[in-house]
C-alpha cells in the first residue's frame, strides 16, 4: 500500500466553460457523432491518457480535484426559458460528477453584446493556488486561449506537469458564415503534455476505441439510428418536424440553397446532408427536408435526398 501511495499522480482538471460549451455544442450538433460530452467517460480518458504518459498504474492515476468557469447570465436577461432549465441541468451534471462551477456575471458591452471578461484571470488564479495547496502532479487545462500561457509557466515552476486537451475545429453557422477554433501555438509549446482530441476522435485506428467512444454520450435516438444503419437501413427523419420536398436550387462550397417559393429558398449546410456525400449532388436534384427559422431566414436542417 505505501509502495501504491508513493506512486499516486495527483490529477486536477480545470475547464475553460465557455470553450468546453462550444466544442460540446460542435460535436452535438455539426460532428458526425451527434453526441455530447459525458463528463465521467472524459475524465477516465483523462486517467487512462496520464497513466500511458507516466507508466503508471492506472489505478494510481486519480482525479482529485476538478474546476469548470464560466460567465453566466442574469435568469431576469434569459428570453428563452429552455437555457435556464438546461443550464440548471448541466449545473446537476457537474455536480454529481464532483466538478465545481464557478460563475461569474456576463457584462455587455456598449452595443448590447455580451462579454466575458475576468474568467481566464480567475481560472488562473484558482489554478495556481489550488496546485501550491493540493500538490498537484499534473494539472489537466481543457482551454485554447494563449491567455493561459502565463499561469502554465507559473505551474511549471511549482513542478506541476500541465497536460493541455484542446480540440482544433471548424464549421458553417446557420448564415453559412465560417467559424473556427484553433488552439495557441505558444500555449502548446509551453506544456508538458498535449492532447489534440480532434485527431484522436477522427483517428480511423481509434474509431472502436471504448476509450474514446465513451467520452461521448449517444442520445436514445442516436443509439436506435445507429442500429438501423447497422441492419442496413437510412437513418429516419425526425417525424415531430414537418418534411417539406423540393429541388437543390443552387450549390456553393460547403453550403446550399433548395427551391422554396414561399420561404424564400432555404438555406443548408453540407453536414445536414443525411443519406449521400454533398460532393455528389447537383443543381435541381429532388430532395426532402426539415427546416427552421432563424431569425428572417429558414435553414434546412436536414436534407434527403430522394432517389
Amino acid at each position: 500500500m505505501a509502495n501504491r501511495l508513493e506512486n499516486l499522480q495527483r490529477i486536477g482538471v480545470f475547464y475553460d466553460g465557455n470553450y468546453f460549451l462550444k466544442v460540446n455544442n460542435f460535436y452535438n450538433y455539426e460532428h458526425r457523432r451527434r453526441a455530447r460530452i459525458d463528463i465521467s467517460g472524459f475524465h477516465e480518458f483523462i486517467r487512462e491518457e496520464i497513466s500511458k504518459l507516466t507508466n503508471t498504474d492506472r489505478r494510481n492515476c486519480q482525479i482529485v480535484d476538478a474546476h469548470y468557469f464560466r460567465g453566466r447570465l442574469p435568469a431576469a436577461k434569459i428570453e428563452d426559458p429552455n437555457q435556464i432549465y438546461n443550464d440548471r441541468v448541466f449545473d446537476d451534471i457537474l455536480m454529481y460528477k464532483n466538478v465545481t462551477s464557478h460563475y461569474l456575471p456576463v457584462r455587455h458591452d456598449q452595443q448590447g453584446m455580451t462579454q466575458e471578461k475576468g474568467i481566464d484571470v480567475w481560472l488562473a488564479l484558482e489554478a495556481y493556488e489550488l496546485a501550491i495547496y493540493k500538490q498537484f502532479d499534473i494539472l489537466v487545462l481543457v482551454a485554447c486561449d494563449g491567455d493561459y500561457v502565463p499561469l502554465v509557466r507559473k505551474l511549471n515552476t511549482l513542478g506541476t506537469r500541465v497536460m493541455l486537451i484542446s480540440w482544433d475545429f471548424s464549421y458553417f453557422d446557420k448564415l453559412g458564415r465560417e467559424c473556427v477554433t484553433r488552439t495557441s501555438q505558444q500555449l502548446l509549446e509551453e506544456v508538458s503534455y498535449m492532447i489534440p482530441m480532434h485527431q484522436l476522435v477522427d483517428d480511423r485506428v481509434r474509431q472502436n476505441d471504448p476509450i474514446i467512444n465513451n467520452i461521448f454520450r449517444q442520445s436514445k435516438k442516436q443509439v436506435i439510428n445507429d442500429t438501423l444503419r447497422l441492419i442496413g437501413n437510412q437513418e429516419t427523419p425526425d417525424h415531430a418536424s414537418e418534411e417539406y420536398n423540393s429541388t437543390i436550387l443552387s450549390l456553393k462550397e460547403g453550403y446550399g440553397f433548395i427551391r422554396d417559393d414561399e420561404k424564400n429558398n432555404v438555406f443548408f449546410h453540407s453536414k445536414a446532408v443525411q443519406n449521400a456525400d454533398f460532393r455528389d449532388l447537383w443543381e435541381g436534384m429532388k430532395v426532402r427536408y426539415v427546416c427552421l427559422k432563424d431569425n428572417d431566414k429558414f435553414v434546412a436542417e436536414k436534407v434527403w435526398i430522394v432517389r
